[in-house]
């Protein structure tokens, strides 16, 4: 079984920031890719950042405010949100895509979602 817990959201003001983590775990042998997307309520499914090798990927409307980094040894990645607005309110979701042992494939996985709600 492999899963993927998020955490790190909650309610915060505009100009606050928020960091969201992400704890992969289970029979993971490689991580190909890693990412963070949102949805907002009404609006379809976005991507806010993704990481693979360590390089990176941002959406316009995020960039020089989020931060996403990921830590190999714990299989875990971040998200750092500085700055928020509202307009950053969203469902926050973890994403992965890695080669799985048990048994042996490239699996897409998807993380719960974790709120984030940015308002005055």
């Amino acid at each position: 079984q492999v899963q993927l817990v998020e955490s790190g959201g909650g309610s915060v003001q505009p100009g606050g920031s928020l960091r969201l983590s992400c704890a992969a775990s289970g029979s993971i042998t490689s991580i190909n890719h890693m990412g963070w997307y949102r949805q907002a309520p009404g609006k379809e499914r976005e991507l806010v950042a993704t990481i693979t090798s360590g390089s990176t990927n941002y959406a316009d409307s995020v960039k020089g405010r989020f931060t996403i980094s990921r830590d190999n040894a714990r299989n875990t990645l971040y998200l750092q949100m500085n700055s928020l607005k509202p307009e950053d309110t969203a469902v926050y979701y973890c994403e992965m895509v890695a080669v799985i042992s048990i048994p042996l494939r490239l699996l897409e996985v998807w993380g719960q979602g974790t709120l984030v709600t940015v308002a005055s």
